[in-house]
């Protein structure tokens, strides 16, 4: 079983202190949205590996390799603007304290900047991504135990404003990769609840501001508390 610190969007003031440390946790999941300072302090504090995928907000990070501990872009040596101590998962799929995270960034585009998509173009990413999982699924493996977005399935969290629309291309995203949680951003609660939803077999959680949950990678049960 894995415990994993999930986090978006809202810096949470307790957890930027060294009270974080008491946390039990094996992994830290971030969906996007969250200043890359903090992010680098969850992982050093609790000494554990972190997973993101960028949010609207966040930086450009596409293009970016790094080979043996060297980051290149287009062939040449790069300074990879992300954080510290992360490995980005978006539009793909890594392995990371015990568990398969797929990643897909990202907002619905409603203006100019990086980490946005239209529809089409994002469910082109959905389809890259579900040929990538396949190509490398361990035997005897379920496909995956994580999706891990910025944005929320269409009508499954969402918001009817432009900005906050999700992808109606998740759905087809958790049909064909079948994770038993959907971990998103992007949908601030301002007040609201925000209730553990389902889609098909899957658990879809908003994560803004953090979740702690446990995961048992081999079967992906689920278990959620604020």
């Amino acid at each position: 079983m894995a415990r994993v610190l999930a986090v978006s969007d809202e810096v949470v003031e307790q957890l930027w202190t060294d009270k974080v440390r008491e946390l039990d946790v094996d992994l830290v999941l971030a969906a996007g949205d969250l200043p890359f300072d903090y992010l680098e302090f969850l992982v050093d504090a609790l000494d554990r590996p972190g997973v993101l995928v960028p949010g609207n907000h966040d930086p450009d990070l596409t293009g970016y390799r790094n080979v043996r501990g060297l980051w290149t872009r287009a062939g040449m040596p790069a300074r990879w603007p992300g954080p510290r101590g992360w490995v980005d998962a978006d539009g793909r799929v890594v392995e990371v304290g015990g568990l398969r995270i797929a990643g897909l960034g990202g907002s619905i585009r409603y203006r100019q900047g990086p980490n946005q998509w239209t529809e089409r173009q994002q469910a082109r990413r959905v389809r890259r991504l579900v040929r990538r999982s396949g190509w490398r699924r361990p035997q005897g493996r379920r496909g995956i135990d994580v999706l891990l977005t910025h944005s929320p399935p269409r009508h499954c969290g969402d918001r009817e404003d432009p900005a906050h629309q999700g992808f109606e291309c998740l759905h087809q995203a958790v049909q064909r990769l079948r994770p038993r949680v959907l971990l998103h951003g992007h949908i601030h609660p301002h007040g609201e609840e925000t209730p553990d939803r389902a889609l098909h077999d899957t658990l879809v959680l908003n994560t803004v501001g953090y979740r702690l949950l446990e995961i048992t990678p081999a079967t992906t049960e689920v278990t959620g508390a604020r």
